[in-house]
């Protein structure tokens, strides 16, 4: 079976089938098929999309096409909450407290941020001393003791993905609805976990910039997950501007914590209640929505998730002492506050401007060698909906002399202050889910 063929028949619009689709991205994965007739496959799937079965087999192949995790011996239910990437997304260091409360475990893979988006594993490497756990044991044994085991992407989970993506990135064929949930799932059906929550981000600062194209992608995953027989929920999520008010990684991490004692912005503690609230009700299935909301809102009012995130950055080898003492957290030697040059209600704070302010500053990387500093970053004084007046801060720079000036010129870039009073932007648009039962 020639590979010409194969993409012949793609670029003509007709269904493959599983052997097809096998043979051409095995071959690739074995370099027995050259990337210019990869891409021109990639190109027909861009045009021409996959049905349902093609998009099947194809999330197959790259899930075979490398090492899949299963847990035994594991104590809870566990839940893998993954988003599409965000500005200020300091969700999973929030979660690692809350889900250990609610006796939810979660085991996931986590990347570095690339871009405007600062990666999970930035946020907790900010924390002094914390190390991730390396070999499966360790991650088994983490989520026995805190509930939640993290650890870094392996080049031997789903090898075919990294090497497609690649190609895709240089190909101008990333933004294809199927290529990008075969990405996704197939990474997060090689780690087990009892369901799966997406946070799908949609707006400025997110990869997906518009709600029915976000909505599609959902709808596309959430099929995906019926296919391999996983319990799937989608949330999808405002991303216009930042999520919180902190942007960056050790004031990201006292942002979440803050949250957990009860302190946190509106938007981010929103989000937070939805997400474990859903895990809820993934996990016992006569609990409704409104009634886990409810539960997770008063955990937050309490402090209920505090000890247990402290608990899982002790067992992770980080100082546990910063949930009390931010200070030893990383500090950036300079503040420059932002003022805002003519009164109005802020209509638009665009987050992937903020996100670029924050990344020129060393926040997050442009490239995958940058060297990331934890100190510096972005914070908010004001959301989209507030009434702001001339001369007025609106942001804090924490920076270490580095790209000031830069910084500053995406800030300005950033905000949009209008006459007329502004309502405060949805946090979540909708939920979507697999399951019967209502959600």
């Amino acid at each position: 079976m020639r590979a010409i063929d194969i993409i012949q028949k793609k670029r003509d619009g007709i269904e493959l089938n599983e052997i097809e689709i096998k043979t051409i991205l095995n071959n690739y994965l074995k370099n027995e098929i050259p990337d210019y007739q990869m891409s021109a496959f990639l190109m027909a799937i861009y045009f021409n999309g996959m049905s349902r079965n093609e998009l099947k087999f194809f999330t197959q192949t790259m899930l075979n096409s490398g090492e899949q995790i299963k847990f035994e011996g594991i104590k809870h239910f566990l839940i893998d909450k993954h988003s599409t990437g965000g500005v200020g997304d300091k969700t999973t260091v929030a979660l690692a407290g809350l889900f250990s409360f609610f006796n939810i475990g979660t085991a996931k893979l986590s990347g570095k941020g690339l871009g405007h988006t600062g990666g999970t594993i930035d946020k907790f490497e900010a924390i002094p001393s914390f190390t991730f756990p390396e070999t499966r044991k360790e991650l088994i044994d983490m989520i026995n003791i805190t509930g939640t085991g993290i650890m870094g992407y392996s080049d031997t989970i789903v090898p075919l993905d990294k090497k497609l993506y690649s190609l895709r990135d240089v190909t101008a064929t990333v933004p294809s609805i199927p290529l990008i949930a075969s990405s996704i799932m197939s990474k997060k059906l090689a780690v087990y976990a009892d369901a799966i929550i997406l946070d799908v981000k949609v707006g400025s600062g997110a990869f997906m910039k518009d709600l029915e194209q976000a909505k599609k992608l959902s709808e596309t995953m959430i099929d995906l997950g019926n296919s391999f027989k996983r319990k799937v929920v989608a949330i999808l999520t405002n991303m216009e501007q930042p999520l919180g008010f902190a942007v960056g990684n050790s004031n990201e991490v006292i942002e979440a914590i803050e949250t957990l004692k009860g302190n946190g912005p509106k938007d981010f503690t929103e989000l937070l209640i939805n997400i474990v609230a859903l895990a809820l009700c993934l996990k016992e299935k006569n609990k409704n929505m409104d009634e886990a909301k409810s539960e997770v809102e008063q955990a937050i009012l309490k402090g209920k998730g505090v000890e247990p995130l402290k608990r899982f950055i002790k067992t992770y080898g980080g100082d546990e002492k910063i949930i009390d003492d931010y200070s030893l957290l990383p500090k950036a030697k300079f503040r420059y506050e932002f003022k805002i040059k003519k009164s109005g209600w802020i209509s638009q704070i665009k987050a992937e401007n903020i996100g670029k302010s924050a990344m020129v500053l060393g926040a997050g990387r442009a490239t995958k060698d940058d060297i990331i500093d934890y100190s510096v970053g972005i914070t908010l004084t004001k959301k989209v909906g507030d009434f702001v007046k001339e001369g007025e801060v609106v942001a804090i720079i924490e920076h270490n002399g580095k790209n000031l000036e830069s910084s500053l010129d995406f800030l300005e870039s950033a905000y949009k202050i209008v006459d007329e009073k502004i309502e405060t932007p949805k946090v979540i648009y909708e939920i979507l889910s697999n399951l019967e039962e209502k959600i």
